[in-house]
């Protein structure tokens, strides 16, 4: 990686948009690929995000439905003044349950200047990965879609070895089934 992509991170993602290769799992994890991840889990699964677009962490509250919402869209809060939606990230990703239990929070996001909430199982820590902890992507088939997959994170705790899908939170909360960003935005 070039010392001006660690100085501007924001500006090597931003010339990423209008590039196919950065759009290759192993690309874009050179490309743009955050230093540090916040770890949390949805089911057996254990996920990380770029700790720079996370808020803050609440308990779940029962959000205010919106009609006509898709099914993983559970409603919005009011976060002191402010509107918020809220993604239950477990309908989203198909996990196979989503209780609401004492561990269930929601993950407060800043993508693309919109304020999102994100239901999860728990949080876990925040993790600092050096390049050499994170590999690219699997190649899968088109009918998979993993283009919110940065890398996969492995860390090992001493005989102990967690994986971590690093997940691209801006794409995903970017994409048309969500409808939260504006189709100019992304």
């Amino acid at each position: 990686m070039s010392l001006a992509t660690q100085e501007r991170p924001v500006e090597a993602k931003a010339a990423a948009v209008g590039n196919p290769a950065a759009y290759e799992p192993e690309a874009r994890a050179h490309a743009v690929m955050p230093k540090e991840f916040l770890s949390f889990r949805l089911g057996d699964e254990e996920y990380g995000i770029d700790i720079l677009r996370v808020q803050e962490i609440r308990s779940y509250e029962a959000p205010s439905r919106i009609a006509n919402a898709p099914h993983f869209i559970k409603g919005v809060v009011n976060l002191r003044g402010v509107i918020v939606p809220i993604v239950d990230l477990r309908l989203k990703l198909a996990c196979e349950t989503a209780e609401y239990t004492d561990f269930t929070v929601v993950i407060v996001l800043t993508v693309q200047g919109r304020v999102i909430g994100v239901v999860v199982d728990s949080v876990s820590d925040v993790l600092a990965l050096g390049a050499d902890s994170i590999k690219p992507a699997p190649q899968m088939s088109a009918a998979v879609d993993t283009g919110y997959i940065m890398g996969m994170g492995c860390v090992k705790n001493g005989d102990v070895e967690r994986m971590l899908i690093l997940t691209d939170i801006e794409a995903m909360m970017s994409g048309t089934d969500m409808g939260l960003m504006d189709a100019g935005l992304h």
